[in-house]
């Protein structure tokens, strides 16, 4: 277990408590220059963890442009890479990400679904909005954990 790893998990309580009760307007004003300031630090190709462990969800248009990009039909797109989860949402069939690369370079990356493009959600209501999901996103994404950690300390 990495270092952030270990105080994402030992910090768990704190950034619940803090997503609960942030002021969410001053949060919402401090996240484009936090986006910057994570990923100042933070290299998403030298970790990939999202791409190895999670599945976007592949909405309609996604199917469409990738299936179009990879010269397939959409159903043979779909049953060759995607099944149902339990939601109804398409996903990965595998993990990791069938178009991630062993270089963590991911094959689709200009048409990737729009889950990929948001991801991690650091620049986004969606980190105030959806707290049980940034809190999980912080057990495997250190630049969710690392935005955590500069906003308790703010």
């Amino acid at each position: 277990m990495q270092q952030w790893e270990k105080l994402s998990a030992d910090h768990q309580k704190q950034y619940k408590q803090f997503l609960q009760k942030a002021d969410k307007k001053k949060v919402l004003k401090q996240l484009p220059d936090l986006h910057e300031k994570v990923f100042a630090e933070v290299d998403c190709l030298t970790c990939a963890n999202c791409c190895k462990n999670y599945s976007p969800r592949f909405k309609t248009p996604d199917i469409k442009r990738i299936s179009k990009v990879l010269r397939l039909k959409e159903s043979v797109f779909i049953d060759t890479y995607l099944e149902l989860d339990t939601d109804g949402d398409y996903v990965t069939k595998t993990k990791p990400c069938p178009f991630l690369g062993s270089d963590n370079y991911c094959s689709i990356y200009e048409d990737r679904p729009s889950d990929c493009k948001r991801f991690p959600y650091t620049d986004e209501d969606v980190l105030l909005k959806r707290p049980a999901i940034t809190l999980k996103n912080s057990t495997f994404c250190p630049a969710v954990h690392l935005a955590l950690e500069f906003l308790l300390k703010s």
